[in-house]
């Protein structure tokens, strides 16, 4: 920095800009708003500046170009406002700009990897990916009030359901970014709003769950369907009928009732109404977005329990 202490030293506009790197214009519009003022005048009128001033445009050209703007500049000379505390707020600022950098350019990858050209989908997507935290949890928290709202549904499911954030990160893969925008349609589609509720219908009224034993034939169902459904094999074949007679009676016994045709029909449309791959699709779609390990997004169990509600009711009507 110059160093002017006596009139002969004084600084002009000229030497200002040069020392500076500023234009004339602008140091000019600092001394008329009164940001950087004159030392002084020479006896032709020109402006003059003194080291205090050159160190006052000093710090006004550095907080410009941290892309500070000028009445907070003005706050901090003034003194009305410190350095560290405009720093802590501009920092602040700084990072939410950030964020939304970043989505937006997950967003511009994400339709450009899908190929978007309708401009309506474009608007969903843009709009539903620059919601804040608070307003994408409350869609998702809307949806599970209309799932068990006025329903007598164990406490502790609905709110383990209901504890399940959805955490789009601040800087979001393109896959993310679609991952919210169809998760956040899927949960406001109205045919799905309506299953999910029958299924809560369904369940109302239970504390208990499924028993150990059940859980244990929904695990003897897996092993038994996966390698037929791996390989092709009908619901109604024969080796679907040989299935549905080896578990069947192990379901109806550990309910406690008779097995026959309409226990299996019943079962059959039981498995069928909590079989519904959007179900499984939601789950899926909140772990991409949370960024979930890949083996626990999808187990794949509804096609195999489609499979099974299938088998039972072609056993039954057979």
């Amino acid at each position: 920095m110059v160093l002017v202490n006596d009139d002969d030293a004084f600084l002009s506009i000229g030497d200002l800009a040069r020392h500076t790197g500023l234009p004339v214009k602008t140091i000019r519009y600092y001394a008329d708003i009164g940001l950087v003022p004159p030392t002084d005048r020479s006896p032709a009128g020109y402006r003059r500046y003194d080291a205090v001033a050159l160190a006052r445009l000093d710090l006004v050209r550095t907080l410009r170009e941290l892309g500070i703007d000028l009445a907070t500049v003005r706050q901090v000379l003034d003194r009305s406002l410190t350095l560290s505390d405009m720093a802590t707020a501009h920092a602040a600022a700084l990072d939410a700009q950030i964020r939304l950098l970043r989505t937006r350019r997950s967003v511009l990858r994400a339709v450009a990897a899908l190929g978007i050209d309708d401009h309506e989908e474009l608007d969903l997507m843009n709009r539903l990916a620059h919601l804040s935290a608070a307003e994408r949890q409350q869609i998702i928290d809307d949806y599970w009030s209309s799932a068990f709202e006025g329903l007598d549904t164990d406490p502790a499911f609905a709110d383990r359901m209901r504890s399940v954030s959805v955490d789009l990160p601040d800087d979001p893969t393109p896959d993310q970014v679609e991952a919210w925008v169809e998760l956040a349609e899927l949960v406001q589609d109205p045919s799905y709003q309506a299953r999910v509720r029958q299924m809560a219908e369904a369940g109302s009224g239970s504390s208990s769950g499924p028993s150990p034993a059940e859980v244990a034939l929904y695990e003897a169902v897996t092993e038994l369907v996966t390698p037929l459904l791996t390989a092709g094999v009908a619901p109604a074949s024969t080796e679907g009928r040989l299935v549905v007679d080896q578990l069947a009676p192990r379901f109806a016994h550990a309910r406690g009732v008779d097995d026959g045709a309409g226990f299996r029909r019943e079962l059959g449309e039981q498995i069928a109404l909590f079989s519904d791959r959007r179900v499984e699709r939601y789950w899926e779609l909140v772990g991409i977005i949370n960024g979930w390990p890949t083996d626990q997004v999808s187990s794949g169990s509804v096609a195999m329990m489609e499979w099974f509600a299938h088998a039972l009711t072609a056993a039954a009507d057979s």
